[in-house]
């Protein structure tokens, strides 16, 4: 069973957003997030992907958005990014901002996201609020598709 859950800003992350940054990225963080709503989904109980957004400089900012690697491969690091595009919809957001190394550019593009700068092997991407599309049957090719109306 797949399940997502929400820990606000101050909450503690320990035990479930934690082990996750720590095996994707190495390292873990802060106990508490003073600033950013953060996002895990479990796979079967276990935490097995996360990310978070906050407000930042007019914009509202995704970050440490990643999937373990045993996981991989079966949409959780999509439900992650949708989870966070539906946070930053639901509050109005004029647009979305988030710095990915260019390998993952194609990942955040397939949901609207385009390169505004690039620096280092990092590309920084944005997305306008008005643009975010969380229906995946939109563009989907699919012809005789049982979702389609």
């Amino acid at each position: 069973m797949i399940q997502g859950k929400w820990f606000a800003p101050g909450e503690n992350l320990s035990a479930e957003v934690l082990p996750v940054r720590a095996e994707v990225f190495g390292g873990s963080g802060p106990a508490a997030d003073p600033e950013g709503w953060n996002t895990v989904v479990f796979a079967d109980g276990v935490p097995a992907a996360s990310g978070r957004i906050w407000w930042a400089d007019g914009a509202f900012r995704l970050g440490e958005i990643g999937v373990i690697p045993s996981h991989r491969g079966r949409k959780l690091g999509d439900l992650v990014l949708r989870l966070l595009l539906f946070k930053a919809q639901s509050h109005f957001a004029r647009e979305v901002r988030l710095i990915c190394p260019e390998d993952t550019e194609g990942f955040f593009a397939r949901l609207g996201f385009r390169p505004v700068s690039r620096l280092d092997g990092t590309v920084e991407m944005m997305i306008p609020g008005d643009e975010i599309e969380l229906d995946s049957c939109k563009n989907c090719k699919k012809e005789n598709c049982p979702n389609r109306k």
